[in-house]
């Protein structure tokens, strides 16, 4: 990825995880940058696991701080890499790395008026937002820029449904699959 100066140039800042969702999501920025002219920003947040006071806490983790950062960078450049071949995007712009739960880290990374904030808004159950919070309506919530929610890939829900039924042995329904695949249109 090419390196910027800061510039007043319009920016869309993405979340990258590594999930479907996040690469979609990258997809998404990377194709509106390059039609708006307006240049692209990645970002990676990261936190050490049981999160910053846990680190704190124990001695053994500050070792592990350069460890956990080479990994959440590798994770950035693999998923730039899945989603245009290489590292280079070919649009202007920085990939970031940044140490902090991910929705306030985004916020702050889009902090002017006229940054683009693009966010995966995948489907989840029940389970999993009640047990993790929503990157994509934290920074609905708070960030003063615009923001653009990708939602997930139809058929990512259904990879996922078809994987469910694998897990739980259940037989494979082959017919609703042509079904569905008969009503999508070609250029999807």
């Amino acid at each position: 990825m090419s390196e910027s100066r800061p510039s007043s140039a319009t920016r869309f800042v993405v979340g990258v995880s590594g999930s479907p969702g996040s690469l979609t999501a990258l997809s998404r920025a990377a194709e509106e940058a390059r039609r708006r002219g307006a240049e692209l920003w990645p970002g990676l947040a990261w936190e050490p696991p049981g999160g910053d006071p846990a680190a704190r806490r124990f001695p053994a983790a500050a070792v592990m701080v350069e460890e956990w950062d080479r990994l959440a960078r590798e994770r950035l450049l693999q998923a730039l890499c899945d989603v245009f071949g290489s590292t280079d995007t070919g649009v202007p712009g920085q990939a970031l790395v940044v140490r902090g739960a991910l929705g306030p880290a985004l916020v702050r990374t889009a902090g002017r008026e006229d940054d683009i904030l693009v966010v995966g808004a995948g489907g989840r159950g029940r389970l999993h937002r009640a047990l993790w919070p929503s990157v994509s309506r934290y920074c609905l919530a708070r960030a003063t820029c615009s923001v653009l929610a990708v939602p997930a890939s139809p058929l990512q829900a259904a990879l996922a449904a078809v994987h469910r039924r694998n897990a739980l042995r259940l037989p494979l329904d082959t017919g609703r699959l042509q079904r569905e695949f008969e009503t999508v249109p070609p250029a999807a």
